[in-house]
């Protein structure tokens, strides 16, 4: 199938101190279940989960360790806004499609976190609202037009003007949408817990078994690797973007670096100084800044995206990185100057024309579905790509299902 080396550098602050964990074993010899699963990061987890507690015979199959790769890298802002606007994908898709898409999104981001609730998943699950500001004069005229949409669709969104910003944030923006009940988590301990979910409704989970290929049967496919094999009558593709094993590629997709920096604990002085209260911040840049709080104080600052370099220049690529994401933010938050940096890393991610994820099937390949290309939003993404793909499962038909199909560039 083939995958890069690594889908992080440095160590996120989530696997400092781990959740425990139960280890899943290699694969070895034959399993047959209904749906294999390719990938154990968030989005194969919460697949896994979804179809488990439906009733289906599952098996996950992770090339390294569960939840060690992007998810791990991830801030995890579970965000209901898509990175598009109303405005933009309105432009490429119409108004009425623009509109279920965020609809779609919306509801993901609730129904997740009712999710995680009600499984009883121990995450660090925190509502949270959310600002997106700019600190441009010339995008103020686009920001207020793309609130006044949100409001003309039904989606709650406030102005904030700069008065109202620097309150609630100590920064000096332009203005800015605000958007209530969003909510963070702790990604790596979000993934274990629904692992945990699907292996107690039945799932069979493995890892350390890289995928040497998947054969189609007449009756399935059998995914296998260099010990063992699953049988299936469906396998879903869930490693973040399509890896070389897919020829001609499945999709278009842009890899990115992403760079994140944790601060030391703040003290309840060191935050009052700093000014920002407990919201998610991002950014209208591209690519966009974006900050949170952590439930132990610290600062998470996330943002200075960069296409993939090659292995000898990458770790050049991400001093440049870290070390203008901590310019942006000391200019932004001046009081952040004085705090120490704990934590730095980088995650690879994948982007899409229009940031949105590819979710279900390819011509090219049948018994197979995919949840691809999450984005930065990739959270809310994962889970709605596992809701559309258990509706596909049961024979649910959909006009939603087009939204997110591989055929919908054209």
């Amino acid at each position: 199938m083939g995958m890069p080396k690594s889908l992080r550098t440095g160590t996120p602050v989530w696997l400092d101190r781990p959740p425990r964990r139960q280890t899943c074993q290699p694969l070895k010899g034959q399993h047959e279940v209904e749906v294999a699963i390719v990938g154990g990061g968030i989005t194969g987890s919460t697949i896994a989960a979804l179809f488990a507690g439906a009733g289906i015979r599952v098996g996950l199959v992770e090339a390294s360790l569960v939840g060690r790769g992007s998810t791990a890298a991830s801030s995890a802002l579970l965000l209901r806004e898509p990175d598009l606007g109303l405005t933009e994908l309105g432009r490429r898709y119409g108004a009425a499609k623009a509109r279920r898409i965020w609809e779609l999104s919306t509801d993901a981001a609730r129904d997740f976190v009712r999710t995680l609730s009600r499984l009883g998943v121990e995450c660090e699950l925190t509502r949270r609202d959310s600002l997106y500001y700019t600190l441009a004069p010339e995008s103020v005229p686009e920001l207020q037009d793309e609130q006044a949409r949100r409001c003309r669709a039904g989606f709650a969104a406030d102005w904030l003007t700069p008065g109202a910003v620097r309150r609630l944030t100590g920064i000096a923006a332009r203005g800015a949408i605000r958007t209530r009940d969003n909510a963070q988590f702790n990604p790596f301990a979000a993934c274990l817990g629904l692992l945990r979910v699907a292996a107690d409704a039945g799932a069979l989970l493995f890892e350390r078994s890289p995928v040497l290929r998947i054969d189609r049967r007449r009756d399935g496919i059998e995914v296998v690797t260099s010990k063992g094999t699953l049988k299936a009558a469906q396998v879903v593709i869930a490693t973040g973007y399509a890896t070389p094993g897919f020829q001609p590629p499945v999709g278009r997709f842009r890899l990115n670096h992403t760079y994140v920096l944790a601060t030391k604990p703040l003290s309840r002085r060191q935050r009052w100084e700093l000014g920002l209260g407990d919201v998610m911040l991002w950014d209208t840049e591209r690519p966009y800044h974006y900050a949170r709080w952590t439930n132990d104080h610290r600062l998470l600052l996330g943002g200075a995206d960069h296409p993939v370099v090659p292995g000898r220049r990458r770790a050049a690529a991400f001093r440049r990185g870290t070390r203008q994401l901590r310019e942006y933010f000391d200019a932004l938050l001046p009081a952040l100057a004085d705090v120490g940096i704990d934590y730095g890393w980088e995650g690879l991610f994948a982007n899409t024309p229009d940031s949105l994820p590819y979710i279900g099937p390819h011509a090219r390949y049948p018994r197979h579905q995919f949840a691809l290309g999450y984005g930065g939003n990739g959270m809310t993404f994962g889970f709605l790509a596992a809701r559309l793909l258990l509706e596909r499962w049961q024979g649910i038909q959909s006009p939603d299902h087009a939204l997110f199909a591989f055929d919908r560039h054209r």
